[in-house]
């Protein structure tokens, strides 16, 4: 059920929002991006930690004007979609076409029982986009029948022909065209099924080609479009230098009692006793998750996997470790490094400690020069010197959009 929101916020401001309601994203991602280089469709390759397309979602699905976002999607991409968009409340998707138009023809169609009163169509290639675009081209469908980003011509232009310059041709009056691209949903849905023996290359044109006034609205540079790995390379270059860096510590200690092994860092190491823990009392993995949980401001591994909870009595460590490691993907956090310091006097670490950093990275998908593991001892002081048990210390380093 639609329920109709007042203010929309951009940069910080709150103003009052009087565009036609409800309105609607479609994001376009049926492509399969063959220039971008070999492998997964580019939509679904990860850009700064997260899937492009993910990316691109998020910023409508947040924004508070939108009130609902379906996906067009290649027929065979199902899977990699679902793994791209799980945790995301979306609209079913829709199977694309041939051409990008009757991919957009497919998804208007399919928002027709949503009952859209306007539709914002967005290249889910263009996962920079933000808020203050969003809001613009929302804000000009107040008064539009349609409207599309642009930015200005900066360089020179000159048609060409088998490489050679043909003639120079004058900039002024001339923008180059964004997404999303917004337009009131009757009058886009009657253009597209009005134009399907044409070849349009973008939304604003099929409106054009119907006779629609279609405003323009400022662009931003970095909402460009992912084509080239280089321009996987810029984009990345970008969101490193707008992440934030986030340090979370993890401690754990556990006594010793029966039994012929520990768990330590997700290997078992032999010994003359176990250690005692609702779980498989792993104290290094239990302070690694405790460390990325806390980087995130996500509580502790208690609030998560509480000890009076049967489920996890014997539980193996990895489970939270993998737990923690999810969440921080969800929110478009990076683990960019992760350090354990096991406190004991016996077992011995250093000939287990190669095994250890390979799992924790393994566990963490981290190359492992971003993995230290550690060990030290109390020289004989307190529990851990008197051998009654293990206690560890992690340090976790997270970067955030």
């Amino acid at each position: 059920m639609y329920v109709p929101r007042d203010k929309v916020s951009a940069n910080g401001q709150d103003a009052p929002m009087n565009h036609p309601r409800p309105c609607f994203a479609l994001i376009v991602a049926a492509g399969r991006g063959v220039r971008a280089g070999e492998g997964l469709p580019k939509q679904y390759r990860e850009l700064g930690g997260m899937s492009v397309l993910r990316r691109a979602v998020n910023a409508f699905v947040v924004h508070p004007a939108i009130d609902g976002a379906c996906v067009v999607i290649g027929a065979q991409d199902h899977g990699a979609y679902e793994a791209a968009t799980r945790g995301v409340a979306l609209l079913p998707p829709v199977a694309g076409g041939d051409t990008r138009q009757m991919s957009v023809r497919r998804g208007l169609d399919a928002l027709k029982d949503h009952g859209p009163a306007t539709v914002l169509i967005h290249d889910a290639a263009r996962p920079l986009v933000d808020a203050a675009i969003i809001t613009a081209v929302v804000r000009a469908l107040e008064t539009f029948a349609g409207a599309v980003p642009v930015l200005a011509a900066a360089d020179t232009l000159k048609r060409v022909t088998d490489l050679t310059v043909v003639t120079t041709v004058p900039r002024e009056g001339i923008a180059i065209s964004q997404t999303p691209q917004g337009f009131r949903y009757s009058e886009i849905l009657a253009a597209h099924h009005n134009a399907v023996d044409l070849a349009l290359t973008d939304d604003a044109a099929v409106a054009e080609h119907a006779g629609l006034l279609v405003a323009t609205v400022p662009g931003a540079r970095q909402n460009f479009k992912l084509t080239t790995a280089e321009d996987f390379a810029m984009a990345e270059a970008l969101l490193a230098a707008r992440r934030k860096s986030r340090t979370g510590q993890g401690i754990d200690v556990h006594r010793f009692g029966p039994g012929d092994h520990v768990w330590l860092c997700g290997v078992k190491v032999a010994h003359t006793h176990g250690l005692i823990g609702h779980s498989d009392a792993d104290v290094g993995l239990h302070a690694l998750t405790d460390a990325i949980l806390g980087a995130i401001s996500k509580g502790d591994i208690g609030q998560h996997f509480p000890p009076s909870d049967d489920r996890w009595r014997g539980a193996p460590s990895h489970v939270f470790l993998a737990h923690a490691r999810a969440l921080a993907s969800e929110m478009g956090a990076r683990i960019e490094h992760v350090d354990v310091t096991l406190i004991s006097e016996l077992p011995k670490i250093s000939p287990h400690r190669a095994a250890m950093i390979a799992r924790i990275a393994e566990l963490l998908e981290l190359d492992e020069d971003r993995v230290s593991v550690k060990a030290t001892t109390t020289e004989g002081l307190g529990f851990t010197g008197r051998s009654e048990g293990i206690a560890a210390q992690a340090i976790a380093t997270v970067s955030l959009p």
